[in-house]
């Protein structure tokens, strides 16, 4: 099949990089800007100098700031708009969107105030869309210039799952297709949160061990998190939650690992966030993952730290100290404490 007609909606560095992922799979790939002046510096250079400069835009990826024709035109569109932007950009689009389109979150976070899964907020904002999920380990830069990436493809309906595999894929954007909606969000975005403690852990110093047992134990919380929600193991365990985990935990190009680095360093947050264009989805999606944590009565540690750093209760030492100063347990997503000070 030929001629499927994908919008992306967001015309950030991810966006910008998955139109380039959909015109090479042989799809007619719309990429949609919020701002017009964007659009048009895209289809005249063919370059996204504000988001992801150096990398060639595919010569048949359109560009345009009018929304709704273009999601009106398409078989499949892929939501890259923030996370805690997504349900007010539905809003205003849902009338746009055919019945069944399949509406692919390529963003990862929850949202804040409802603690809401992004597939929630598509179901609620857009009822007659088929939600789907794209997550995975993967830098913008990388995708963009065609690099072997491997991702997971989450819907519920198989022959809908199926179809986007097949429209999406790439020799080097492999997809890996699953039922788990939940999983492969609750991996999105606890890692976002992990990744700005992990950076911490960088900009204090702290060693390059510090750092492998915050990812490794903060794997133990995304999978106590997503188990009482419904995820499987198996999803948290792959792509979508340790492959996304590993990559966001350990590399500097992580947009939540340099603002915790800068935040180890000492930077204020206000400060930080002002010089960044691109949003760091783990600042907001804290507080709502410390919600679901306590909601669900499982123990998510160095989230809480992470949450009480960005909203200013504690310093970054202060959160270190904290940490170090729990009792030990015993290894395993339900280990006791023992001990002395644990009981």
């Amino acid at each position: 099949m030929t001629g499927t007609r994908v919008a992306v909606l967001g015309a950030g560095s991810w966006g910008t990089a998955l139109a380039n992922v959909a015109a090479r799979a042989g799809n007619v790939a719309t990429l949609i800007a919020r701002d017009p002046e964007l659009a048009r510096a895209i289809a005249q250079t063919r370059e996204n100098g504000r988001y992801l400069p150096g990398i060639a835009v595919e010569p048949s990826v359109a560009a345009t700031a009018d929304a709704p024709p273009a999601i009106a035109a398409a078989d499949i569109v892929l939501l890259v708009t923030p996370a805690q932007h997504l349900r007010a950009s539905l809003e205003g689009l849902a009338g746009a969107v055919r019945p069944a389109t399949p509406l692919v979150i390529a963003s990862k976070g929850i949202e804040r105030g409802t603690d809401a899964l992004l597939s929630t907020v598509v179901e609620e904002a857009v009822p007659h869309a088929v939600p789907a999920v794209l997550s995975g380990p993967s830098f913008a830069a990388d995708v963009a210039r065609g690099l072997p990436t491997a991702v997971t493809l989450a819907c519920r309906d198989r022959a809908e799952r199926e179809r986007l595999a097949t429209r999406l894929a790439l020799p080097a954007f492999r997809l890996y297709p699953t039922d788990d909606v939940v999983g492969a969000q609750v991996g999105g975005a606890v890692k976002n949160v992990l990744a700005i403690a992990c950076g911490a852990c960088d900009g204090l110093a702290l060693g390059d061990s510090a750092r492998a047992a915050l990812t490794a134990r903060g794997f133990t919380e995304m999978a106590r998190l997503g188990a009482a929600m419904g995820a499987e193991l198996d999803t948290l365990a792959g792509l979508s939650g340790l492959g996304d985990l590993v990559l966001t935990c350990g590399s500097r190009q992580s947009r939540n690992f340099s603002l915790g680095r800068e935040l180890g360093e000492g930077r204020p947050l206000e400060e930080i966030l002002a010089g960044r264009r691109s949003v760091s989805e783990g600042v907001p999606t804290a507080a709502a993952v410390v919600d679901l944590a306590r909601r669900h009565q499982v123990a998510m540690p160095i989230s809480e730290a992470v949450a009480d750093v960005v909203s200013g209760r504690v310093t970054v030492r202060q959160a270190v100290g904290a940490l170090l100063a729990r009792p030990p347990r015993e290894e395993g997503v339900h280990g006791r404490a023992w001990g002395p000070a644990g009981g």
